[in-house]
C-alpha cells in the first residue's frame, strides 16, 4: 500500500526538517525532484508558465552539467531551485564525507550556470529517496532541508496514472509540499497526473508558490 501523506510522527522525530509550510491562505508548494532533464522538465516548465504557477525543482548536478540550458530555463522563468546531490546519492548507504562533498559538488555546478540569470546562492536541499542520517543532517546545517508531506509516487511503474492523480489530490492541504517528478521514470504518470492535480487546484482557488528560502 501506498502512502502519499507523510506520517505525523515523521515530523514530530525530524523537526529541524521543513515537511509543510504553515499558512493561512489557499496555497501549495510544488516540488519537481531528479531533473533538469529534456522533455519532462520542459513538459512541466511548459505547463506551469500556461497555469501561472511556480514550483521549487531539486535538482541533480550531473543532470544539470549535461543539460544547463534547460536548468537556466527553470531560472529564468522564475522557479526556485535545490540540491538534490550530484549522483542522487542514498543518504543512508554513503558516508558523511562522501555525502556533503557530493552535494557541494553539485553547488557549483548550479553556481557555474546561473551565470546570466539572478544568481542566488543554493540554500535548499532534499535528500534523495528521503534518506538522511540526522549526522548529515548535522552536516548540512547551512541547507534548509525540505522534505515533503505529499508523495505523488509518480515513479512507481505499479501505479496507475489515474491512481497517482487521485491519491495526490485527497492527500493535499493548504501548505502541502507536493512532490512529482521531472524524470523518464517517472514522465507517464507526471505527463497525466500534474497537469490535472494543478487544475483541479488552481480551480479552487489555490496558487502554486516557491518554497520560501
Amino acid at each position: 500500500m501506498l502512502i502519499h501523506r507523510t506520517p505525523f510522527f515523521l515530523p514530530w522525530l525530524y523537526p529541524s526538517l521543513v515537511w509543510r509550510i504553515p499558512t493561512n491562505r489557499k496555497e501549495l508548494f510544488l516540488t519537481l525532484d531528479d531533473g533538469p532533464v529534456p522533455g519532462p522538465t520542459e513538459f512541466a516548465l511548459d505547463l506551469l508558465k500556461e497555469s501561472n504557477a511556480k514550483a521549487t525543482f531539486f535538482c541533480i548536478g550531473d543532470n544539470v552539467h549535461k543539460h544547463p540550458d534547460v536548468f537556466k530555463r527553470i531560472l529564468h522563468e522564475g522557479h526556485a531551485i535545490g540540491n538534490h546531490t550530484f549522483n542522487h546519492l542514498n543518504g543512508w548507504e554513503t558516508p558523511i564525507a562522501e555525502y556533503v562533498k557530493n552535494a557541494n559538488l553539485s553547488d557549483a555546478v548550479m553556481d557555474e550556470h546561473q551565470i546570466g540569470t539572478k544568481t542566488k546562492k543554493v540554500v535548499l536541499f532534499r535528500p534523495p529517496y528521503g534518506r538522511i542520517t540526522r549526522a548529515q543532517i548535522k552536516a548540512l546545517s547551512a541547507y534548509k532541508i525540505i522534505m515533503w508531506d505529499v508523495l505523488s509516487f509518480d515513479y512507481t511503474e505499479s501505479i496507475s496514472p489515474e491512481a497517482c492523480l487521485k491519491n495526490s489530490i485527497k492527500a493535499t492541504r493548504p501548505g502541502s509540499v507536493i512532490v512529482f517528478h521531472d524524470s523518464l521514470k517517472a514522465e507517464r504518470n507526471m505527463r497525466f497526473a500534474l497537469p490535472r492535480f494543478v487544475a483541479h487546484f488552481a480551480d479552487k482557488g489555490y496558487s502554486f508558490n516557491v518554497i520560501p528560502q
